[in-house]
């Protein structure tokens, strides 16, 4: 069942899902914006909401403005908490080398995914459980399926 997300907006238009079923939808340009090769721009959505405790809202990259122009978000996802009330603004930036990319006021330049969250409860351990992985981090589970030194998969 949808919940109910409070919305005020002074941009284009609120965040709508395309599609139903959809899980982001989508944020809007308010301003224009020229964007050169390597260029990040911070671009206003016109769009400030009011979450119920409990969600959390995240902006995320448009999959069609990566493939054909290069177009992604700097700190994607960008966390929304419960008790922001400003307006969202996202960070594009243009990874492409030659090309460069005017968004236009109405262009569709992120999406939005609301989802419950869970606040945890930090305690300080002395130690902590042991598990198959332990401390191995980046790369640990290889690359096309060949183990890194080390690892037993």
């Amino acid at each position: 069942m949808p919940r109910t997300v409070d919305v005020l907006f002074t941009g284009f238009t609120h965040p709508a899902y395309a599609h139903p079923g959809d899980a982001g939808a989508d944020l809007r340009a308010a301003e224009a914006v020229d964007l050169a090769p390597g260029q990040r721009a911070t671009v206003g959505t016109g769009t400030a909401i009011a979450l119920p405790d409990g969600f959390a809202a995240f902006v995320m990259p448009r999959s069609g403005l990566a493939s054909r122009h290069g177009i992604t978000i700097v700190n994607a996802p960008g966390t929304v908490d419960a008790g922001y009330r400003g307006e969202i603004r996202v960070t594009l930036l243009n990874t492409d080398a030659r090309e460069s990319l005017r968004v236009e006021v109405g262009d569709r330049i992120a999406q939005l995914v609301v989802m419950p969250v869970v606040q945890a409860r930090f305690e300080p351990v002395e130690s902590l459980p042991g598990s198959h992985r332990g401390e191995r981090g980046f790369g640990s589970t290889g690359y096309r399926g060949v183990p890194t030194e080390g690892d037993s998969a």
